[in-house]
């Protein structure tokens, strides 16, 4: 059976999965700020010493605690503060006034520093138009508590990994911390930590000894000319059958999965620019050229040409 890391790995490589890290912080109370949405990113923020409130707008706000992670992964605009405040002043103007040259620690206060809230923060990034169904299903805020972290030990030594990293003051650290921090999002995705449906859904499917044959079979060879019936028959079932259980653990229908992710491979092809167009559709498991151009239109609103010069810009 194909292995679920294996699928979550090349689904993060398709989609230009990369961590940054922003900030370290150390916050006085009282205090709060404003994180304003971003686009194509999932915002982090890892307590280390202290506590902090993080609350995405519609929702209660949550209160952190050593250890415990917020994970925004939609980049929603979300207050991070002392108190629970659902206002405040705007990031940017929040590094301004403490004269942040984005190097080091994040100094907001003046109190005494074992009563600071202390943090690491950054984000993942994907390329623009990234999709898929594992993304999607994540809710808007995810809140990952130290006490349920030594359920999954990979990811509860990867965050203790990247707290004695980033406070150790080494040459590197920072580099260190910002891949680690990609272990991190695809071990989230992976554990049984999150409050989603959906997401333990999907998870499921990739895990599930038919329909992950036929996933790993169209992440493999997605320009081979897959058809319900094939698939079926690749996973040992029915078409009603299969159709039916692959839509109903991964939130789309087979087709519909392999059409968008025929197309998020176009994308990575084009950005790599090693290929021309008619390969790019070729290797996408497009019959020509036009059928492509008009598939990739419709979805981004844009020409598969015009997208290459627009990233190659």
């Amino acid at each position: 059976m194909p292995s679920l890391m294996d699928l979550i790995d090349d689904i993060m490589r398709t989609l230009d999965l990369k961590g940054s890290l922003y900030f370290r912080t150390h916050f006085t109370a009282p205090w709060a700020v404003t994180v304003p949405a971003y686009g194509q990113a999932a915002r982090f923020h890892l307590v280390v010493q202290g506590t902090c409130y993080v609350a995405v707008e519609g929702k209660s706000p949550i209160c952190l605690g050593p250890g415990d992670m917020a994970l925004i992964p939609k980049g929603s605009q979300h207050v991070l503060s002392a108190s629970g405040a659902t206002q405040a002043p705007q990031l940017e103007s929040v590094l301004q006034d403490a004269a942040y040259d984005g190097k080091g620690v994040l100094v907001v206060g003046e109190g005494a520093p074992n009563a600071a809230t202390q943090m690491v923060c950054g984000h993942f990034n994907f390329r623009p138009q990234a999709e898929h169904p594992l993304l999607s299903s994540l809710p808007d805020l995810v809140h990952l508590r130290v006490a349920d972290r030594p359920a999954e030990p990979w990811l509860d030594d990867t965050l203790r990994l990247i707290t004695r990293r980033m406070f150790a003051n080494e040459l590197g650290a920072s580099a260190t911390v910002t891949r680690l921090s990609e272990i991190v999002f695809i071990e989230i995705l992976r554990s049984n930590l999150v409050e989603s449906d959906a997401l333990r859904s999907i998870v499921a499917g990739m895990q599930d000894r038919q329909i992950s044959g036929a996933l790993s079979a169209m992440h493999n060879d997605p320009a081979e000319d897959w058809t319900l019936e094939r698939l079926a028959t690749l996973a040992g079932m029915s078409r009603s059958r299969f159709s039916d259980r692959f839509t109903q653990l991964m939130g789309v229908s087979a087709m519909a999965y392999l059409a968008n992710w025929r197309l998020q491979k176009s994308l990575e092809m084009l950005d790599q620019n090693q290929f021309s167009i008619q390969e790019v559709s070729n290797r996408a498991g497009y019959q020509s050229a036009a059928a492509f151009s008009r598939a990739f239109s419709a979805r981004f609103d844009i020409s598969p040409k015009a997208y290459r010069a627009q990233t190659a810009s």
